[in-house]
């Protein structure tokens, strides 16, 4: 059974990998990170929190708007 990816499968697979390693990674020191930043200020510390999580979504989301304008060509 051959399974045939295509130029723009591979890339968009690339590229998830490489956003939901460095996201993962990141949240995966948050707890570390938070604190370091409480230490400055404990505000900072949600900010920074709510920043990642936000950064997460709006990165897949101005890609799948990015990848729709470009299938519309």
């Amino acid at each position: 059974m051959d399974i045939i990816v295509s130029k723009e499968t591979r890339n968009s697979l690339i590229a998830a990998t490489v956003i939901l390693g460095g996201f993962g990674l990141v949240l995966f020191y948050m707890p570390t990170i938070m604190l370091a930043i409480s230490e400055v200020s404990t505000v900072a510390a949600y900010v920074f929190a709510a920043a990642v999580v936000l950064a997460f979504f709006a990165l897949f989301w101005w890609r799948g708007r990015r990848h729709g304008a470009k299938g519309e060509d």
